[in-house]
C-alpha cells in the first residue's frame, strides 16, 4: 500500500480554479492507479476523476469538462485541475490508489485514501 496526503485546497469564489496535489509515499506509484473523490456535508463519498496507470481517465459526468485529472510518476504526485468552480462543488476531496490495471468509480474497490483536502466554493 502506498500513503497519501492532499494539498492545495482552499476557498474560491464560483467560476475560479484550484489545483489539488496528492502525493504517495514508496517506489511503485506508477502500478497504481488513482483516483479523485468528494464528500459534502451530509452526503455520501462520490467519484470525481480516476486516472489508470496506463493514462487512461474516467470523470464523474458533474465534472466532465470542467476537471482534468493528471498524474506525474516521476514525482509520485496526481493533480486534479478544477476549473469553472461551482458552490456545489463544495465537499472535501480524498485521493485513493488501487493497485493494478483498472479503475473504479465505487470507493470499496481502493485500499488506500488520504486525508482529504477541504474545497469551498462562494457564491
Amino acid at each position: 500500500q502506498v500513503q497519501l496526503v492532499e494539498s492545495g485546497g482552499g476557498l474560491v469564489q464560483a467560476g475560479g480554479s484550484l489545483r489539488l496535489s496528492c502525493v504517495a509515499s514508496g517506489r511503485t506509484f506508477s502500478s497504481y492507479g488513482m483516483a479523485w473523490f468528494r464528500q459534502a456535508p451530509g452526503k455520501e463519498r462520490e467519484f470525481v476523476a480516476a486516472m489508470t496507470r496506463s493514462g487512461d481517465t474516467d470523470y464523474s459526468n458533474s465534472v466532465k469538462g470542467r476537471f482534468t485529472i493528471s498524474r506525474d510518476n516521476a514525482k509520485n504526485t496526481v493533480y486534479l485541475q478544477m476549473d469553472s468552480l461551482k458552490p456545489d462543488d463544495t465537499a472535501v476531496y480524498y485521493c485513493a490508489s488501487q493497485y493494478g490495471s483498472g479503475w473504479s468509480r465505487s470507493r470499496y474497490e481502493y485500499t488506500s485514501w488520504g486525508q482529504g483536502t477541504q474545497v469551498t466554493v462562494s457564491s
